[in-house]
C-alpha cells in the first residue's frame, strides 16, 4: 500500500475504522508530534501494533507543535511526519488534530485500545476516560532509555556550538 493511502482525514479515519470494526478488527490508537522519528518511536509502535488490531496514529499538526513544543518546533513539517509514520509497515491509519490533545480525535474515533508510553499513568492520559466509558482499555508501553527527539535536538545544538 501506498504511504499516501494511509494518511486520511479524521472523517476518512472514522470511516475505516468503522469498516474495520464490522470485520471484527480491533482499533488501537496512540497519539504524539513524532517529531524526527527515532528507534524509540518506533518501537512504541510495533510494541502497540503486537497488541493486536489496527493502529491508529493522531498526529500533532505544526501549529499545535509550536504551541506545546515552541516556535522552533516542529523541526520537520507534519506533512513528512505523517509520510514517514505512514511508511512502516505496522502502521494502518495516519490522521492529525488541530487541538493541543487528541481529545476531540479520541472522541470522534472511539478506539478499542488507547495506547500511551509508560512515562505516563492512566489517570493523567487524555481521553482515557472516554475510551473505557466505551467499553475500550488504556494500557501503557515501555519505551527504549535515551531516546526522545528533545534528546536529539539538544545533542545537535550541543555539536553546533562545538
Amino acid at each position: 500500500m501506498q504511504t499516501e493511502n494511509k494518511i486520511t482525514t479524521p472523517q476518512e479515519a472514522l470511516e475505516k475504522i468503522t469498516a474495520w470494526k464490522k470485520e471484527g478488527a480491533s482499533i488501537i490508537f496512540t497519539n504524539g508530534c513524532f517529531d524526527i522519528l527515532h528507534v524509540g518511536h518506533v518501537d512504541y509502535l510495533q510494541k502497540a501494533k503486537n497488541i493486536g488490531g489496527k493502529l491508529i496514529i493522531g498526529v500533532n499538526t505544526d501549529k499545535s507543535v509550536r504551541r506545546i513544543k515552541g516556535k522552533n518546533r516542529p523541526i520537520v513539517d507534519e506533512n513528512a511526519r505523517m509520510r514517514v509514520l505512514a511508511s512502516l509497515e505496522f502502521v494502518d491509519c495516519v490522521t492529525w488534530f488541530e487541538e493541543d490533545t487528541p481529545l476531540e480525535l479520541i472522541s470522534h474515533l472511539l478506539p478499542d485500545v488507547l495506547i500511551k508510553g509508560n512515562d505516563y499513568t492512566i489517570d493523567n492520559i487524555v481521553g482515557a476516560d472516554i475510551v473505557m466509558e466505551n467499553g475500550g482499555r488504556v494500557d501503557t508501553i515501555s519505551l527504549v532509555e535515551g531516546y526522545s527527539t528533545s534528546n536529539i535536538v539538544d545533542k545537535i545544538i550541543k555539536l553546533k556550538q562545538g
